[in-house]
């Protein structure tokens, strides 16, 4: 099957069904008990600092555990599974002194993503697998100062984001991804530059794959860290005609729900959602159970909020098999038919009709 027709058989299921994506990545490689060994391997034998907790290096020095994870998420129900990259940028990787390393990073995580993928969907072809290249935040915001005594303080340039973000979404294309997936967006500046990325192979002659933008809540006050409302975060992005949007991680189902039911009522494409396990504990864990993550979502899919679901933190393979049990046969959202208007965006939405 080419990406061309990967991307048919996509969108064709979005139609049919509402589609399931992976779970967390973090809490299950905690789970293994990683050693500083682990994350270094041969290839970092040498390297100068600490790298335990780089997860997206083990792409390169744990690949049989990334290949696991993703053939344990597939097992489950998963139609999508993200690739290993939600820090793969040189930005972020500078925290590790691991910047060399980005390309090979997102090209062995979209290599081991796909093999698996395709493994799948050779075993189930009525039910083809998807890969999803993770883009995920920076450590570094251009909306936001980096000094509270000076409001025009920026640790990085526009450029700078983009050309970070350029390079890792190459190596996810040359990699084999079927689509893009802006994740985790704390900064819609940011996602701009990623988006820009994006869009800028599209001009070079790529084929132009789906982009997937969801954003975070960070609190109850239902705005992003940069201060968007959702539906301002929504006219700030569409521009990009996104395949799907919404939100992930920061809260639990119960508290996301209002803000994925506003998202479902302006977005004129599909609605994603992917909840952490509620919220965590006095330890840092998360609690919620499989069968209590399922029940939210399989109310907010009885309702028609959504078209794909999925798991952040503190979700497992478990959370994701009992949630593609819920949302199976349910049919999926309909984006939408709103008049047209121009509809802007700063902190809050402005439509002038």
């Amino acid at each position: 099957m080419t990406r061309h027709d990967r991307i048919a058989a996509l969108k064709a299921a979005a139609r049919e069904r509402i589609l399931v994506l992976d779970g967390s990545w973090g809490v299950m490689f905690q789970r293994e008990g990683l050693s500083e060994a682990d994350f270094r391997a041969e290839r970092f034998a040498d390297h100068v600092g600490q790298m335990k907790g780089n997860n997206d290096i083990l792409c390169l020095t744990r690949p049989d555990l990334v290949t696991k994870l993703h053939e344990a998420y597939y097992a489950a129900g998963a139609d999508i599974s993200e690739t290993n990259t939600f820090s793969a940028t040189w930005i972020a990787q500078e925290d590790y002194g691991c910047q060399s390393a980005v390309r090979d990073i997102n090209l062995a995580g979209a290599r081991l993503a796909r093999a698996v993928a395709d493994a799948f969907t050779a075993r189930e072809p009525q039910k083809p697998r998807f890969v999803a290249g993770s883009i995920g935040p920076l450590n570094k915001m251009l909306s936001m100062s980096s000094d509270v005594n000076d409001p025009g303080a920026r640790t990085v340039t526009f450029d700078q984001v983009y050309e970070a973000y350029r390079e890792q979404v190459l190596a996810l294309y040359e990699g084999g991804v079927d689509l893009f997936l802006i994740e985790t967006i704390t900064d819609t500046l940011n996602c701009k530059a990623a988006i820009k990325a994006i869009l800028d192979l599209e001009d070079e002659g790529l084929e132009a794959l789906p982009i997937w933008i969801s954003g975070t809540i960070t609190d109850r006050s239902g705005r992003t860290l940069s201060g968007q409302t959702a539906e301002a975060f929504w006219n700030s992005v569409k521009h990009a005609k996104p395949f799907a949007i919404g939100f992930n991680c920061a809260l639990g189902a119960d508290l996301m729900r209002p803000h994925i039911a506003e998202m479902a009522r302006v977005a004129g494409t599909l609605v994603a959602a992917y909840p952490n396990a509620g919220l965590p504990n006095a330890m840092g864990q998360y609690d919620e159970q499989p069968h209590e993550t399922a029940c939210h979502l399989h109310e907010w899919a009885q309702s028609g909020l959504v078209n794909i679901l999925g798991g952040c933190c503190g979700t497992t393979p478990d959370h994701i098999r009992h949630v593609a049990e819920a949302v199976a046969g349910v049919a999926p959202r309909v984006p939408p038919d709103r008049p047209k208007a121009m509809r802007l965006a700063g902190l809050e939405p402005f439509e002038l009709a």
